[in-house]
């Protein structure tokens, strides 16, 4: 090479030069590549991916200066959109864990899913340090999720905490989850602290709120905060009130290591990652640990706070909740609930959590069964991170093998299928949702068989006979209404209509009532929710608990299409329910099943005994265009030979029934 052409290209080298620069509002250096011209710019984050980020030594933390005295834990509580996540953004801006900016909207909620449809799906911890009075504190937040569904969330975040900040709208005021998470705090004996959220709304009615939670759940008003999350207002008083209301940790720095896994992650590079509460003593690199539940040993490769990012340190100490990766890589090692503690200073394995119950079961299978492997992968993994999956494997003669799961209820199942579509790039089928029924065996040889005299029925295809059995079980739910008195009429006859039994009714104030329901599970699991929104405008809220089982007469009913049973539909239905409910199915299966090139029939039937018809008609094509006269007989011919055609094709054709129709299928339209 010429050393005309060397010149010019070495000075255009020689004009960049690596920069290190610190981040505003963070204690992170990071080493930029940049023209010279550019030295004395400030370095746009969204313009650089920081592929390795060190500890500035100027603002290291020392974790050791915060003794358990000076260590709050609490959680964030509330009903669905009472401002939980934006009051999380501003207590993350005020202490510098973030920087102050417009895009700061839902910073803790980083699943897609999460963003998309507005709603807290996973519970997000976040370390934060704050200035009171001279002294320096560590406080450590867990926002929750709000839906009824996602309920365990908030009780596993409640473990890790000695209090709770629960948020009450100033305009709305208490709804059916402020009530149940109110009570999950209260069970936990956590101290309480309730801020009335939104006072910048032109409708906000503070004092009404404040005398709602005086009454309903005995706290005097004095302690009601009220703020505006979105304007900031007030949240600095939220941050006093942590710190001089609730109690800190009881742990010792001198106790053996002790720690509770409260939530885990699976990373492709660095397998598990695992969310902890330390109860006792402290734990630094390198330390070999042990899992109470696996009695496995680890190696702790990386521990360290999450700011809400994860913020390597040296050590955690008594006290602290942070994250720790120690070379996990088989995503049944990290159980949620298990007790950690170093090799050589075994200790007694904390109390875990109360595995949840799935109220509501659903077939998953792939699109093509080459898809198995991936699909299987990619459950085990999702369901690390998501523990109230219950997960059987099961299989289908129309969709081969798959999976029976468990969720808490729809709203978890439809999160669980965009999150598998969308982190794991995984398209599955999903079958109609039953829930849990029970059966009571009367044959000695069925009891025997099954080991008990009782057995419970998740997929509708093992529904016993009749002639075996003595009684039937439906799973009952305790639910909670708050809405406005004005819809109080239509909302009796919506829960009349679903088989509910009335326990209790109360105002809660002048225009606000109170109503328990005792309902069948599988008359409010489906689309209960969704009519309750819209006869009451949106302003009724629901909740509901588990309140056992109680006998019931059911029935089995299968869905034929063209005289072929589709197992996949088959459901238990109440006796009286069968008829109004098969035709309904019926219809709803002619509007979401296209049109095929031969009739198909879509029935309803108990046993052997058709209750309901829908005929969907086939594609018919002009085989008389190409005639344009002449003899009748050769039309008669020709229309002859189509039927034929026509009665052949549905003896032997497959009717494809696409995957929303199963969801589709069990929403009622109430009239």
């Amino acid at each position: 090479m010429s050393v005309s052409l060397v010149s010019p290209l070495l000075r255009r080298v020689v004009q960049f030069k690596l920069y290190r620069r610190k981040i505003h509002n963070y204690s992170m250096t990071c080493t930029v590549l940049r023209h010279r011209w550019m030295k004395g710019l400030p370095v746009f984050s969204s313009g650089f991916r920081m592929v390795s980020t060190q500890t500035d030594k100027q603002g290291t933390i020392d974790l050791s200066k915060f003794p358990a005295e000076r260590i709050r834990n609490f959680c964030i509580i509330a009903h669905i959109d009472h401002g939980k996540s934006t009051l999380a953004d501003r207590l993350l801006e005020m202490t510098g864990a973030i920087a102050k900016t417009e895009k700061n909207k839902q910073v803790l909620d980083k699943l897609q899913v999460e963003r998309e449809r507005g709603i807290t799906v996973k519970a997000q911890t976040a370390s934060l340090f704050y200035s009171h009075e001279g002294e320096q504190y560590l406080l450590n937040l867990i926002d929750t999720p709000g839906h009824v569904d996602f309920s365990y969330e908030v009780s596993r975040s409640i473990s890790a905490c000695q209090g709770v900040l629960l948020i009450v709208d100033a305009n709305q005021g208490i709804q059916a989850q402020t009530v149940a998470n109110f009570y999950l705090a209260f069970e936990a004996q956590l101290t309480i602290i309730p801020v009335i959220n939104k006072i910048d709304l032109k409708n906000a009615d503070p004092e009404r709120v404040e005398s709602q939670i005086e009454k309903v759940f005995d706290i005097p008003r004095e302690e009601c905060i009220r703020i505006s999350a979105k304007q900031g207002t007030n949240v600095e008083m939220v941050l006093q009130a942590v710190v001089n209301r609730i109690p800190p940790p009881v742990a010792s720095i001198d106790d053996p290591f002790k720690a509770l896994v409260f939530d885990s992650n699976f990373d492709h590079y660095r397998g598990v990652v695992a969310n902890i509460a330390v109860f006792g003593g402290q734990v630094r690199k390198g330390d070999k640990i042990m899992s109470a539940h696996l009695a496995k040993t680890y190696e702790v490769n990386e521990l360290g706070l999450l700011r809400p990012d994860e913020h390597p340190t040296q050590k955690l100490f008594a006290g602290q909740v942070g994250y720790i990766i120690a070379g996990m890589k088989d995503v049944k090692e990290a159980q949620i609930g298990d007790t950690l503690y170093l090799q050589e200073q075994p200790v007694k394995a904390l109390p875990g959590f109360k595995p949840a119950k799935a109220m509501v079961f659903a077939g998953m299978y792939p699109m093509d069964q080459s898809e198995y492997p991936g699909l299987r992968s990619a459950i085990e993994r999702l369901t690390l991170n998501d523990s109230s999956v219950t997960v059987q494997r099961d299989s289908s003669l129309a969709l081969g093998a798959g999976w029976r799961l468990g969720f808490l209820g729809l709203l978890h199942m439809e999160v669980f299928n965009q999150r598998l579509e969308q982190e794991y790039n995984a398209s599955v089928i999903v079958t109609a949702p039953t829930v849990p029924y029970k059966a009571v065996l009367s044959s000695a040889k069925l009891i025997k068989e099954h080991g008990s005299e009782e057995i419970t029925i998740v997929n509708p295809a093992h529904f016993p006979d009749r002639s075996v059995v003595s009684e039937y079980l439906e799973p009952m739910v305790l639910g909670t209404i708050l809405a406005p008195d004005t819809y109080t009429g239509k909302i009796m006859a919506l829960c009349l209509n679903r088989r509910a039994i009335q326990k209790n009714m109360v105002y809660i104030d002048d225009q606000r009532v109170m109503m328990k329901y005792l309902f069948p599970l599988n008359e409010v699991v489906v689309d209960f929710y969704d009519l309750l929104k819209s006869l009451s405008s949106g302003y009724a809220s629901f909740d509901y608990e588990n309140a056992g089982y109680q006998a019931a007469d059911l029935i089995k009913m299968d869905i034929l299409l063209n005289g072929r049973p589709v197992e996949e539909l088959t459901t238990i239905v109440h006796r009286e329910r069968a008829y109004p409910s098969g035709k309904a199915m019926c219809e709803r299966l002619k509007d979401s099943i296209p049109r095929q090139m031969f009739e198909i029939a879509v029935q309803a039937a108990i046993g052997s005994k058709i209750i309901a018809r829908e005929t969907i008609k086939a594609f018919r094509k002009n085989v008389l265009a190409k005639c344009y006269g002449g003899d009748i007989t050769r039309k008669m011919k020709l229309l002859k030979r189509q039927a034929e055609g026509k009665k052949k094709m549905r003896r032997i054709g497959n009717v494809e029934v696409p995957k929303d129709a199963f969801i589709n299928v069990l929403k009622r339209k109430e009239k």
